[in-house]
């Protein structure tokens, strides 16, 4: 495996048109989310945190995003969150989707999240190796928990939680 030539950065405002043809190139798998199309900038910042959200670079050009959501709104929930991360098909497989990830269990960490969680759809193997390579455990399979273009699909939920915070 090519080992990835990245840097991590927060994402800026100017980074959302690559992360938007990443994530539309994650959908077009039909293996990365139950979304079939990309949200608008409103409703994608609504829902992710802003202080978790990174891309990875190769030089000037984006190659991977990570980001974080909140899995409630309540107070006793505050440091549980849902994991996103995708690459750019032309770089997979080159170590730029367990940076990232691993960068984003820093930055979780240092915003005060105990607990990430990330539901994957059991096909999708590489995403469950950079998940367990990053410190994830498998919490169990959710059987029929989405139905994607007619078809049923089963995810592995996977967990870590922090040895920092609530340890």
């Amino acid at each position: 495996m090519k080992t990835a030539n990245c840097i991590i950065e927060n994402m800026g405002a100017g980074d959302w048109e690559a992360v938007i043809e990443i994530y539309q190139e994650g959908i077009a798998t039909g293996n990365a989310t139950v979304e079939t199309e990309a949200p608008p900038w409103e409703r994608w910042n609504d829902n992710h945190r802003p202080d978790c959200r990174l891309v990875a670079k190769d030089r000037d050009i984006v190659v991977g995003w990570a980001a974080l959501s909140p899995v409630s709104s309540r107070d006793a929930y505050s440091g549980v969150a849902e994991v996103s991360v995708y690459v750019a098909k032309k770089f997979q497989g080159q170590g730029a989707g367990q940076l990232l990830l691993n960068h984003l269990v820093s930055a979780s960490e240092s915003a005060g999240v105990w607990t990430l969680q990330s539901s994957i759809f059991v096909e999708n193997e590489a995403s469950i190796a950079i998940h367990a390579a990053c410190g994830f455990r498998s919490v169990g399979t959710r059987e029929r928990i989405g139905c994607l273009y007619g078809r049923w699909r089963d995810t592995l939920l996977m967990e870590r939680r922090s040895n920092v915070i609530g340890a």
